[in-house]
C-alpha cells in the first residue's frame, strides 16, 4: 500500500493552477473539435450543398485493364473531374453535370485519342463507360507534340452515378482512348479532393 504524499499549500496551489490551465487546453480543443465538426455549409451531404465537388486520378498507362505494352506505354497525366450537383430540400441529388480538366504527356507525336470516360470498377478491373466526354470516334483528337490538354463542360451525369461516386469514388475510375489501345492508354481510380 502506498503512503499519502502530504503537500504544503504553496505546493497545492502550483498544482492546481497547472490543473486548470491544462483543463483549460482541453476545453479548447474540446471547442476546437464541435466547431469544425460544424462545417462551413460547403459540405456535399448539407441540404443546402450544390457543390462543387471535386474529384482526382493519376493516370497512367500500367493502370490500364489490360496492360498497355506498345509504344504508348509511358503515356502519363491527370484529370480534375469537377462535378455540380443540385439538391433537393430533402438533399437528394436531382440532377449532375460535370467539367473534365485533362492533361497527358509521354505521347508520341500524331497520337489519334478517340474517347475519354468514367467507368465502375476498381483497380484491375475494367467497366463499362457510365459517363462520357465529347471526344469520341466520331470527333477524334490527334495530338500533334507528345502532350495534350483538354477541357470538356457541362457533361451530363446520371443522378444514380452522381451518388455512387459520392459514395465510393475509388470504385470508378477515368481513362482516356486512342486509336493505337482502344481498350484505353491511361489510367487512373478516382479519388474526392473536396
Amino acid at each position: 500500500m502506498l503512503a499519502p504524499i502530504w503537500i504544503g499549500q504553496e505546493e497545492r496551489m502550483r498544482l492546481n493552477t497547472y490543473g486548470a490551465a491544462r483543463m483549460g487546453r482541453y476545453l479548447l480543443l474540446a471547442l476546437g473539435l464541435v466547431a469544425a465538426g460544424c462545417g462551413d455549409g460547403n459540405n456535399p451531404t448539407s441540404p443546402s450543398g450544390t457543390g462543387p465537388l471535386v474529384f482526382t486520378a493519376e493516370l497512367f498507362a500500367g493502370n490500364e485493364v489490360p496492360l498497355v505494352t506498345n509504344f504508348e506505354s509511358v503515356a502519363h497525366g491527370a484529370v480534375d473531374i469537377t462535378m455540380n450537383v443540385t439538391r433537393d430540400a430533402s438533399n437528394n441529388i436531382t440532377a449532375a453535370t460535370a467539367r473534365f480538366d485533362i492533361q497527358l504527356a509521354g505521347l508520341a507525336p500524331n497520337t489519334t485519342f478517340v474517347g475519354a470516360h468514367i467507368h465502375p470498377g476498381v483497380a484491375g478491373v475494367a467497366g463499362p463507360v457510365i459517363v462520357s466526354t465529347t471526344l469520341s470516334s466520331g470527333t477524334p483528337q490527334i495530338v500533334q507534340s507528345g502532350a495534350a490538354t483538354w477541357v470538356f463542360e457541362n457533361i451530363n451525369v446520371p443522378v444514380a452515378t452522381a451518388q455512387a461516386m459520392i459514395a465510393n469514388p475509388s470504385a470508378f475510375y477515368f481513362n482516356v482512348h486512342s486509336f493505337s489501345n482502344p481498350s484505353g492508354v491511361a489510367r487512373g481510380q478516382l479519388q474526392q479532393a473536396r
